[in-house]
């Protein structure tokens, strides 16, 4: 026996668990019927026979190897073979897609730390919240590594997040605990991942506000293993608009965003004017070149899920700089 048909031989083997005595006879069977007279020209009328003497599901290990032998003289047709069969494998169809590739409210693993609230920046943080108790998000807003943060996109989406696999760290239960995007974790390369570079690309990592932080751990944990999931967002009210800059340049803060929270387009229009796209600028930060002063504002806003919502008139003619206004919610 030539060393190739050795190998296949032995990689056929250590996949036939995974494979072969996954599959129904039917399926095994009408697999094995496509490649005999597709690609090993055996003619239907000796299917039976063939598949009686080679079948490796009936037979001792002598007689899978010869069957092995067969297919391997012809390498096209124990590739199909072998291919099929992996297609037949709940681990590659579609039955267990999410054993592998989880879905958006399945559980993902990351890693969280926490930042006291006399650091500044859970206070003035990468997505122009500000004082997050005014922007409706209170202690619980959390920033997030560049893999997460997405240059700032993700700005208002809603976590949940769990700590698991440590006895001493973790609270009692594994409770979990709802945050929100509000600030970015930059990186830091001098570091390793496990002291200080906790951020790094491609790491995933939430830095946490303390009080978050303390649902789920306890306080004297540094570094704690997480799963998280987004979730949707609950807010009161609707969603607010902050008009700040000057005549030449508007910028506009859209915090309180319900359903995926995730902001990907706003547009806004005056009273004569149509509807103009605006730019984002940093965060949730929104700007525009027009000006629109004396002019009741109406503003639309599209998330990441596709869905829009128009709020009309909700600043009047006669709206300041630095003023909030609140317009209508997204529902799911």
């Amino acid at each position: 026996m030539n060393p190739k048909t050795l190998i296949h031989i032995q990689f056929f083997k250590d996949l036939w668990p995974y494979g072969g005595t996954l599959m129904s006879a039917t399926v095994y069977k009408t697999t094995l019927q496509t490649v005999l007279t597709t690609q090993l020209l055996i003619t239907p009328k000796t299917h039976s026979s063939f598949l009686t003497k080679y079948n490796p599901l009936s037979h001792s290990t002598n007689i899978q190897v010869l069957f092995y032998q067969k297919m391997a003289t012809f390498e096209a047709a124990f590739v199909m073979l072998l291919l099929l069969m992996m297609l037949q494998n709940p681990i590659f169809v579609d039955s267990s897609y999410d054993d592998v590739f989880p879905s958006e409210d399945e559980w993902l693993s990351a890693t969280a730390t926490y930042i006291t609230e006399a650091n500044a920046s859970i206070i003035n943080g990468a997505c122009g919240y500000g004082d997050l108790h005014k922007a409706t998000y209170g202690r619980y807003g959390t920033g997030l590594s560049s893999m997460l943060f997405n240059k700032g996109s993700v700005c208002g989406a809603c976590f949940e997040i769990r700590c698991v696999d440590h006895i001493r760290w973790c609270q009692a239960g594994s409770p979990s605990v709802f945050v929100t995007a509000t600030d970015y974790c930059p990186p830091n390369y001098g570091l390793s991942a496990e002291y200080g570079g906790w951020c790094n690309f491609p790491n995933e990592h939430f830095e946490m506000s303390e009080d978050a932080f303390s649902e789920i751990a306890v306080r004297s944990a540094n570094l704690i293993p997480i799963q998280y999931r987004r979730v949707d967002c609950e807010r009161d009210g609707g969603i607010r608009f902050t008009v700040t800059g000057n005549e030449n340049f508007y910028q506009v803060l859209i915090t309180n965003v319900g359903f995926d929270g995730e902001v990907v387009g706003v547009k806004i229009k005056g009273s004569r004017t149509g509807w103009i796209p605006m730019a984002r600028n940093w965060g949730q930060y929104w700007q525009s070149n027009l000006n629109l002063k004396g002019q009741p504002l109406s503003f639309e806003v599209t998330t990441s899920s596709g869905k829009s919502v128009k709020s009309f008139n909700v600043a009047p003619k006669t709206w300041h700089f630095g003023q909030t206004f609140e317009g209508r919610q997204i529902y799911s």
